[in-house]
């Protein structure tokens, strides 16, 4: 059977009535030419029998005549025998008596002689199909001695052929007997088989009807119980599709409505100050540092919403699965270093020590196969989420370390501010978590990136202390928070040009 492209692909139905049909119509030729064998064997058998027993017959009629009166006329057949040999209707009968040197001594003269090549068996009797004139005949013939022959000496000939006439006949009328009926069978099985079918695709149709009837948030799963052994498995990955995709719907839906909520509230100051700014102008009671006020805190309301939506962009393009067939070999210190060098104004503005320890740059050997705007956005939300956190005077260091052996390039953010308690290191994963007392105003979104990046990575993500904490109450000896250290291996390939790594803060 061709073979069928997806866009071709047609019925399951009549596919499999093609797979059984075709065998069925192919076979049942070659069913036809072996019943013309073996009817045409069984047709030969008395034929070939009763021609037999009228050679060896004419045989002992010819070795019993005595040596003295051996001439021509003797092994003749008187006209009466002659005349039943040949009284048949269907075919013609011939016969050859050759005496001890190949004379003629009876017969047809024009019956072929056999060409064996083996040494003849006296008395063995053997059948041949050969022609005589335009006619096809069935031979049968032996070699004997006639009485008082010494031993060794040559022996005489008796050949007995018969037209085939009968023997087609017999043989028709076997294939008709055979190949009639599977005229009437051969359509029956087809029906028959197309039945059957129909009534084995059934429950495909009645589980296709239960699926087209659902609606269109309907995504309970389908009932096992009610579908085919054969059918099950293929149930239960339409079931664990189902069952992911209502946990994504869920997620977005959560999702969509925390992001509205927080869109809500700085949209909503900026419409009180709007407001505000409003009132005061009508009521004649404006001056310029309280416009200049209502300005700023306009400006710090559209930052923060600004900052919002950034965030859930950058949160949709982490969870695009297809981002993954654009992945590329990415320098993991290079993008680390150009993200150190653009959050450094900012660290300086609130006096905090922003460095980069590791490999540089040009002398990273592994690159790790992945998203470059991911991977530039997991380093930004992590380093953005240090310098949120860390006091004033405080240190946030970026990491970038390589194992050419083990081939993994790890990346650590680590932080010397009030660190995250153990009991909420899973929380802060969580799209809009915060935690609470910090005084940090934030979407809530950055981590929960962080995460979805690690995860289109294939990578693992470790957070804990920067520092270890000395006495099980939590407290440090010089006063200092523990920090927060996130620690990320990614896999990595070696690149084409190798150096030695460097250490630069």
């Amino acid at each position: 059977m061709p073979d069928r492209s997806p866009s071709q692909q047609g019925s399951l139905f009549g596919e499999i009535l093609d797979w059984m049909l075709a065998p069925l119509l192919l076979i049942w030729p070659i069913s036809v030419a072996l019943t013309w064998l073996v009817a045409q064997g069984i047709a030969s058998r008395p034929y070939d029998r009763e021609l037999g027993e009228v050679a060896r017959g004419l045989a002992l009629q010819s070795a019993a005549t005595t040596p003295s009166a051996r001439t021509k006329t003797r092994y003749a057949l008187a006209p009466e025998a002659a005349a039943l040999l040949r009284a048949d209707a269907s075919d013609t009968i011939y016969y050859q008596v050759l005496g001890l040197r190949g004379e003629l001594l009876a017969g047809d003269a024009k019956l072929p002689v056999p060409t064996d090549d083996a040494p003849p068996v006296p008395w063995e009797l053997h059948f041949r199909d050969d022609e005589v004139g335009i006619d096809a005949v069935r031979i049968a013939y032996l070699w004997f001695a006639p009485e008082g022959a010494a031993k060794g000496s040559p022996l005489m000939l008796v050949q007995v052929a018969e037209t085939d006439g009968k023997r087609a006949q017999l043989t028709n009328d076997i294939i008709k007997g055979v190949i009639l009926p599977q005229f009437v069978i051969l359509p029956l099985a087809v029906l028959l088989v197309w039945l059957a079918l129909a009534r084995g695709i059934a429950p495909l149709n009645e589980l296709q009807h239960r699926i087209r009837s659902r609606e269109s948030n309907d995504l309970s799963p389908i009932d096992e119980a009610r579908v085919p052994d054969e059918v099950a498995p293929l149930v239960r990955a339409i079931n664990d599709l189902l069952a992911r995709l209502d946990s994504s719907i869920s997620r977005q839906k959560h999702f969509l409505a925390d992001a509205a909520h927080q869109l809500k509230t700085p949209l909503a100051g900026l419409r009180t100050q709007a407001e505000f700014i409003q009132r005061e102008i009508d009521a004649g009671r404006s001056s310029p540092e309280d416009l200049k006020r209502s300005l700023q805190q306009i400006a710090r309301a559209s930052e923060r919403g600004a900052h919002t939506v950034n965030q859930l962009l950058s949160m949709a393009r982490a969870e695009d699965a297809e981002q993954a067939l654009n992945r590329e070999p990415v320098n993991l210190a290079e993008v680390a270093v150009e993200t150190v060098r653009d959050f450094v104004p900012r660290a300086l503005e609130r006096r905090l020590d922003l460095g980069y320890e590791g490999v540089l740059p040009d002398a990273a050997r592994l690159r790790v196969h992945g998203l470059p705007v991911l991977l530039g956005e997991l380093v930004r939300n992590l380093v953005d989420n240090a310098l949120l956190y860390t006091p004033a005077g405080g240190t946030v260091t970026v990491r970038v370390t390589e194992d050419p052996f083990g081939q993994v390039v790890v990346l650590q953010v680590e932080d010397s501010g009030p660190g995250i308690p153990p009991a909420e290191r899973d929380k802060v994963f969580q799209p809009f978590y915060r935690a609470l007392g910090t005084g940090v105003e934030g979407s809530g979104l950055g981590l929960a990136i962080v995460q979805e990046i690690v995860q289109q990575h294939d990578a693992s993500l470790v957070l804990d202390d920067t520092r270890v904490r000395r006495v099980a109450g939590g407290e440090l000896a010089d006063g200092q928070g523990p920090g927060a250290r996130f620690t990320i291996r990614f896999q990595a390939r070696m690149a084409s040009a190798t150096a030695e790594p460097e250490n630069s803060s």
